[in-house]
């Protein structure tokens, strides 16, 4: 990133008020970054947790297989899913707060028992699954912010703050030396009226000798 500035004492003292500013919020995104690191890597291992209990219910499942064909699927429904809205190091994630399933009236007398332990079964397997989908969308969002989030640090520490530096040390140097110079001048305009004036002070002597 080039940055633009002139060799005058206004553009020093924007350059600086800019490169304070970066210094300043640096930290800020630094804790930022590291937090939506974490935090990344703690939904990660809670989909991993979650998907070794979809297995373990899929297990438990496929062991029922020759009973399930005689379950009526119709008789449970997903109606609604619940959800809320929290902040996770300053990103909105979805929530999870219930899955509300509707279900059928059947017959205990003609239905196989184990039927209401199928409803239940059913309704677990809906649950991880769904909550699966919500930490999936949690960690698309957390980690989307943290790539942004590295993206700015990197920006600032890689970038910015080094190119303010360099362009501040640059005006302050153009600046140094411009005083330099002036400070020469003056010498040597002074140096010269002075033997000017030594000069025309001993011709004035000698013309009042003759």
């Amino acid at each position: 990133m080039a940055i633009t500035f002139q060799y005058n004492k206004t553009s020093l003292q924007a350059l600086e008020k800019n490169l304070k500013m970066r210094q300043r919020t640096l930290p800020t995104l630094q804790n930022k970054e590291s937090a939506l690191r974490l935090e990344v890597k703690k939904a990660k291992k809670e989909i991993e947790e979650l998907d070794a209990e979809v297995n373990r219910r899929i297990k438990d499942y496929d062991q029922m297989l020759a009973l399930w064909g005689e379950f009526d699927t119709s008789l449970i429904h997903v109606d609604d899913v619940r959800m809320s809205v929290k902040k996770i190091a300053g990103v909105r994630v979805p929530i999870l707060e219930e899955v509300v399933y509707s279900t059928k009236e059947f017959s205990l007398f003609s239905s196989p028992k184990w039927f209401a332990d199928g409803f239940e079964q059913l309704k677990a397997i809906a649950d991880v699954g769904i909550r699966q989908e919500f930490v999936r969308r949690k960690v698309d969002l957390l980690d989307y912010a943290r790539k942004k989030t590295t993206q700015k640090v990197n920006l600032f520490e890689k970038v910015q703050i080094p190119g303010y530096q360099d362009a501040i040390r640059k005006i302050k140097r153009f600046m140094e030396d411009e005083e330099n110079l002036s400070k020469s001048s003056q010498k040597i305009v002074k140096s010269k009226r002075e033997a000017e004036a030594r000069a025309a002070e001993e011709q004035a002597r000698k013309e009042a000798a003759v």
